[in-house]
């Protein structure tokens, strides 16, 4: 879908934790918090405090004041999405809770832009955030029990990502948006998403192709997030069955975020936080800096949960597709 004026991403805000400033992508975070706990007494009260320390820096460096936003739209991986909504009780400011799993960020960014374009609203904070320690104790086993992690697992990262949309003229602005369809491979292994999600973002890209009469070599990027090393691996034999041809830079946020080399993160990184950081504090700066004018962000999800899971449920995926490019500004 062509957005009737470009919406303007305005700026961004990256927050991480220790295994996040341990990878490639450190010094594109704004901070790097040492401490898993961020100062509380819990990793889901952790995980509040970091999203809203990465909200209050988005407002600083785009001397937006809270109260001149019309929207927060957030979501994580907590029950209820509680970590966005603890993080914001006291910001005063409309909240749509969202919840796409690990492509929420896609969703907040795709919802914010429309409600720009329809005229709804002229400011919208999209963010979110996950934290391992939170996810692993409601997704899988206790951190405690020290059970095998298998190849296709992957690792829930410590993070969050904010941006400002607005009105106006600017330089990095969102073109098109592409909400996904919800698509079910039959996968029912928690510890390979990748493979549960990568048919739903071969599913987007496809539809935002076609949509938009485009090959993949139109963008400088397209990145996908988070399918990890084996569910990009799937998603390009995807592609590659139907003829399509991306560009160099066809990659993936649960890759870019850590070093498989050096982090033991098996088949790479994940959670809402995942491509929110590395789109907020990596991607946008790139198209900021001119290293990118094209850009198209795919963030994925799997929408399970701890019951449908214990229930033998297979793992549903979602994937939204943003097209972003960078001009000057008018």
């Amino acid at each position: 879908m062509a957005l009737s004026a470009p919406v303007v991403i305005a700026g961004g805000a990256a927050v991480g934790g220790k295994k996040e400033g341990a990878g490639p992508l450190r010094e594109r975070f704004d901070t790097i918090s040492e401490d898993s706990y961020f100062g509380q007494k819990s990793w889901e009260k952790a995980e509040s405090v970091m999203l809203r320390q990465c909200f209050q820096l988005l407002c600083q460096k785009t001397e937006t004041p809270a109260n001149k936003l019309d929207f927060i739209l957030s979501g994580d991986l907590q029950s209820q999405c509680t970590g966005s909504a603890f993080a914001l009780r006291d910001a005063a400011v409309p909240y749509l809770g969202l919840y796409g799993a690990c492509s929420t960020m896609g969703e907040s960014l795709a919802l914010g832009a429309m409600l720009i374009d329809g005229g709804a609203a002229e400011r919208v904070c999209a963010m979110t955030c996950s934290h391992f320690c939170s996810a692993e104790r409601q997704f899988r086993l206790p951190l405690e029990y020290g059970g095998q992690r298998t190849p296709t697992a992957q690792w829930t990262a410590t993070a969050a990502g904010a941006v400002l949309l607005r009105k106006g003229s600017g330089c990095v602005r969102i073109t098109h948006v592409t909400p996904g369809k919800i698509v079910d491979a039959g996968i029912t292994d928690a510890n390979n998403m990748g493979a549960a999600m990568a048919p739903a973002a071969w599913d987007t890209l496809r539809a935002h192709f076609k949509d938009t009469g485009r090959e993949g070599s139109y963008y400088d990027a397209v990145i996908t997030g988070d399918l990890g090393h084996f569910g990009h691996d799937i998603l390009a034999d995807l592609a590659h069955e139907e003829g399509m041809t991306f560009p160099n830079i066809f990659t993936d946020c649960g890759i870019l975020l850590y070093s498989a080399k050096t982090q033991d993160v098996h088949s790479g990184g994940s959670g809402c936080g995942c491509s929110a950081s590395v789109f907020a504090g990596h991607i946008l700066k790139c198209l900021q800096e001119g290293m990118w004018h094209r850009v198209l962000f795919a963030p994925t999800g799997a929408l399970m949960s701890t019951v449908t899971s214990q229930q033998g449920e297979s793992i549903p995926g979602i994937c939204h597709a943003i097209a972003i490019e960078a001009a000057e500004e008018t």
